[in-house]
This record gives C-alpha cells, sequence and structure tokens, in this order.
C-alpha cells in the first residue's frame, strides 16, 4: 500500500501535510479520501488517474446536491 499512497499524493488524490513520506500527516478528510480511493480502486480496479477523476466528480455532485438543498429551502 505505500506505493498507492505514494501515487495517490503524486496524483493530488491525498495532500499530506509534512515535507517528506516519513514526516507526511493525514487529515481527518484525507483519511475519509483515502478509504474511498481504496474502494475505487480494489472494487472497480480503477487506475490511479481514475481515482482522482472519480474523487473529484463526487466532490462536485456532493457540492451541487448542497447547493441545490440551500436553494431550495431558502
Amino acid at each position: 500500500p505505500e506505493d498507492l499512497i505514494m501515487s495517490w499524493v503524486t496524483e493530488g488524490v491525498l495532500s499530506p501535510t509534512g515535507s517528506s513520506p516519513e514526516d507526511w500527516r493525514f487529515s481527518g478528510e484525507s483519511l475519509k479520501r483515502a478509504k474511498t480511493a481504496a474502494r475505487l480502486t480494489h472494487d472497480l480496479e480503477l487506475n490511479t488517474p481514475g481515482v482522482a477523476l472519480a474523487l473529484d466528480l463526487l466532490e462536485e455532485i456532493s457540492r451541487l446536491r448542497n447547493q441545490l438543498l440551500r436553494e431550495n429551502l431558502g
């Protein structure tokens, strides 16, 4: 999994704090994102760029749903 995490960081799927892999720290949101990335990799057999794209699209869907809810309630 270390190589996979490195590729996710390189591709921008995860954004740790810290200057080197030994010092990396991940937020709770990053850990949630990593869990989703792992499912996409395993279940759908997506490669790293595919995972990055899928996560971005899932976040956009969530953002648009929230916007729609706010507009309908307001």
